[in-house]
């Protein structure tokens, strides 16, 4: 089996709405905050005993996978042709003749099958907890190569580290290509790793208070979409022990045998796949 990776990237979505636009998003959902998280509509506060106690940006990370597979190989195989018709004797074809014979009566092709078998995965996984989300439509937004991901700290925000490393994102990917081939001589057995994109998507997070009873709560909008976020698994704190760009980047020729789950193919490593930024 031969493996071929891309280039991998880091790209922060640009957001599509501003500051203000989000502030009056906030003050006009800060008492409804407040209901979602007790589940009560009747525990919502008056908007005037809610205050905004803190606002600040946050940069997301989830991982963008894409994966193929290309199965070339051939095979014999034995083809049984019937042939009812007593009154038949001899078939010829291409110049040779076959008896058929048997019960039911007919006789045996052999040919040679060339096959071409073609599969794909594309996940977009949260970077925080390794699931899979359905965050594909985060994919058709502007955004920018980060160059300099060590040293990029966005004006007025915070970067939440990614705790998921890309090996992981895609040795999950190409478990889902692997197959046995029912094959005599196998031509090709490529995977293709065409994408292996970290994005940050921005977030825009607002704490709350209620002063007449003194609790806090916080409310989260998609710098994308504007929409309120109402699962706290997407923000996330960063870690105590955040992984470095190198751990988190760590597909490459060394790793190139852990990304096959099972360790028992024979692995090499393929021209590399185009640069998804060319």
């Amino acid at each position: 089996m031969e493996i071929a990776f891309t280039k991998q990237r880091a790209l922060a979505l640009k957001e599509t709405i501003t500051w203000e636009e989000v502030k009056e998003r906030a003050w006009d959902k800060k008492t409804t905050v407040f209901g979602s998280k007790l589940g009560k509509i009747f525990a919502r506060p008056k908007p005037d005993d809610v205050k905004v106690a803190d606002q600040g940006k946050r940069w997301i990370p989830f991982w963008h996978v894409r994966c193929s597979v290309v199965h070339e190989y051939t095979r014999t195989r034995h083809y049984q042709v019937p042939i009812p018709q007593p009154e038949v004797r001899t078939v010829v074809i291409d110049e040779r003749e076959y008896i058929p014979s048997g019960d039911p009566r007919g006789f045996t092709l052999v040919g040679l099958e060339k096959c071409r078998e073609l599969a794909a995965v594309e996940r977009t996984v949260n970077a925080l907890t390794s699931e899979d989300e359905d965050w594909a439509h985060y994919l058709e937004f502007a955004a920018e190569a980060i160059e300099d991901l060590a040293g990029w700290y966005p004006a007025e925000s915070s970067v939440i580290p990614a705790q998921v490393r890309a090996s992981s994102v895609v040795r999950q990917a190409i478990a889902q290509l692997i197959k046995q081939v029912d094959a005599d001589t196998v031509q090709q057995d490529l995977i293709t790793i065409e994408r292996i994109d970290l994005y940050y998507r921005p977030v825009f997070a607002f704490e709350f208070h209620w002063t007449l009873k003194d609790r806090r709560t916080t409310g989260e909008f998609d710098g994308l979409t504007g929409k309120v976020l109402t699962d706290d698994k997407y923000a996330g704190e960063a870690a105590a022990t955040a992984l470095t760009p190198e751990q988190v980047f760590d597909v490459g020729v060394e790793t190139i045998d852990l990304l096959v789950p099972g360790g028992s193919v024979a692995i090499k490593l393929a021209k590399s796949a185009p640069d998804p930024s060319e």
